[in-house]
């Protein structure tokens, strides 16, 4: 009996963003193809790759990033979460009322420590709060000026919730 496949989403880090990291998002797509995730497309330029799989998250994660390593020549962290998950994400904000380019989940691969943003630097009317596997931040005055360091966020990879309620529709259409 064959495994169901998992509507699945893999964010990669550090990609197409300020001129830094350029991966063509046809050439990820042929990745995806190459290992055998199904149904691989893209939403906008910047890492994000939506695909049905049988696999687990580990083994997406670990095949991914060996194959974007192979490309780049260079480590491209990759987070990975189900349909659902990003859906949970979404449902989870805790900054719901305020616009979803103002606030970020920062996904990272585990849950971030109950202690995670006692050592926030340069923090200026920020909002932070953490989630199951991401960091949420509200940027009143938008992420612009901010001087934010949040540590544990650093292996981590970013997306706005417009960003992150998309991914969660599309991964699910």
């Amino acid at each position: 009996m064959t495994k169901a496949l998992t509507p699945t989403i893999a964010l990669l880090r550090a990609v197409n963003v300020g001129g830094t990291g350029k991966l063509p998002m046809t050439e990820l797509r042929s990745m995806a193809d190459e290992l055998g995730l199904a149904n691989a497309r893209t939403y906008i330029a910047s890492g994000n790759l939506l695909f049905d799989t049988d696999l687990d998250e580990a083994q997406v994660k670990t095949r991914l990033e060996e194959r974007l390593h192979a490309f780049a020549g260079k480590p491209i962290g990759v987070m990975v979460r189900t349909a659902a998950e990003m859906a949970a994400v979404v449902a989870g904000n805790p900054f719901a009322d305020c616009p979803g380019n103002r606030v970020i989940a920062i996904f990272l691969d585990d849950a971030p420590p109950a202690d995670a943003l006692d050592d926030v630097r340069h923090q200026d009317g920020e909002r932070l709060a953490l989630g199951r596997r991401e960091i949420y931040v509200h940027y009143g005055d938008g992420m612009g000026t901010s001087r934010l360091v949040i540590p544990a966020a650093k292996a981590g990879t970013a997306r706005n919730m417009n960003t992150a309620a998309k991914l969660a529709a599309l991964s699910i259409a």
